[in-house]
């Protein structure tokens, strides 16, 4: 069965290494869509950044978007294109090291043999909805990239089908209205609610899965900077 997790993220490798570049947080405001998310952004290159997720459908669910809020994937030029998908390399290459570590391995009650810490000590799910009718709910081009830890959270058996798409198509993978249901938040926050005659609004979250604090994802944010700071040390 795969299973969801909402644990927190272990500081798994350390925290004492010098900052570089490809792990520090922007120096300037980031955007997916409308949405400011700046302070969950842990990898940015000249043309792209990766960022943690609201509503993670799995342990290391990140997005890779370009960052000019193109919506569609015709619409990148060459080198947007090309520096994209390196980006997605590298997230991959990072998450591995994160995911699928010895230490993690081992925190977590798992078979130890293959965890090399190497994207091939797991799987990935890598996916774009291209497009509303695809399912994209944010109009900015984005690239779900999706580990799938050995004996956690890869699929129950081998062959075709999986249910990780689903949760993608649905609710749980709706990225555009956490975001939206988070800012209505902040709006209410400052304003109190709309007054209404009789009553107030009801709730517009998801009764299950909940979207994360600010202070989750900036952690996890963090953590995923000091590996890919480790990465540019080696």
């Amino acid at each position: 069965m795969i299973r969801k997790l909402n644990s927190p993220i272990f500081n798994i490798f350390g925290s004492t290494i010098r900052r570089r570049m490809m792990g520090s947080q922007p120096a300037s405001p980031l955007h997916f869509g409308p949405f400011e998310v700046t302070s969950q952004v842990f990898f940015t290159t000249p043309y792209s950044f990766a960022l943690v997720n609201l509503k993670p459908l799995l342990p290391g669910h990140v997005l890779v978007c370009p960052k000019k809020p193109h919506h569609r994937l015709t619409e990148l030029t060459a080198p947007e294109l090309t520096d994209l998908f390196q980006a997605v390399q590298t997230v991959q290459r990072m998450l591995a090291r994160y995911y699928f570590s010895h230490a993690w391995f081992e925190k977590h009650g798992h078979d130890t043999a293959t965890a090399d810490g190497t994207p091939t000590a797991g799987s990935f799910n890598i996916a774009i909805q291209d497009g509303q009718e695809a399912g994209q709910t944010v109009d900015h081009l984005h690239v779900h990239v999706i580990p799938r830890i050995r004996g956690e959270t890869a699929k129950e058996e081998a062959g075709p089908g999986d249910q990780i798409y689903e949760w993608m198509a649905a609710e749980d993978g709706n990225v555009g209205g956490a975001l939206w249901d988070r800012e209505i938040k902040k709006l209410r926050l400052q304003l109190g609610n709309r007054p209404e005659p009789g009553g107030g609004f009801p709730s517009i979250e998801d009764s299950e899965r909940h979207p994360r604090t600010a202070e989750v994802m900036e952690a996890e944010a963090e953590e995923y900077r000091i590996v890919l700071e480790q990465m540019g040390e080696e």
